[in-house]
């Protein structure tokens, strides 16, 4: 199989973590983008579950919970359903 380079720009410190983790189970960098690239293609999807920052989902959560008691307080403001045809 014909091989070629890949070039990656990260920040110094996660670089450093990365090769040291990598080193602390026995690979390399690029030992693990190449087992990354291969779970990504043979399934066809991100191999593990992207989330939100934890800040990111607390204030989504804080919005929720203020919205849900302007609802409770009755001061929701009700609309029409808008169909569209397709």
């Amino acid at each position: 199989m014909a091989q070629t380079k890949f070039s990656v720009t990260m920040d110094s410190g996660i670089k450093q973590r990365l090769d040291e983790f990598c080193a602390s189970v026995g690979l390399t960098a690029t030992v693990a983008f190449n087992l990354f690239a291969h779970a990504l293609l043979r399934e066809n999807r991100l191999p593990f579950e992207v989330k939100p920052k934890l800040s990111e989902r607390e204030e989504y959560f804080a919005r929720l919970r203020r919205g849900m008691e302007e609802l409770n307080q009755g001061k929701g403001v009700e609309h029409d359903i808008i169909e569209v045809d397709e």
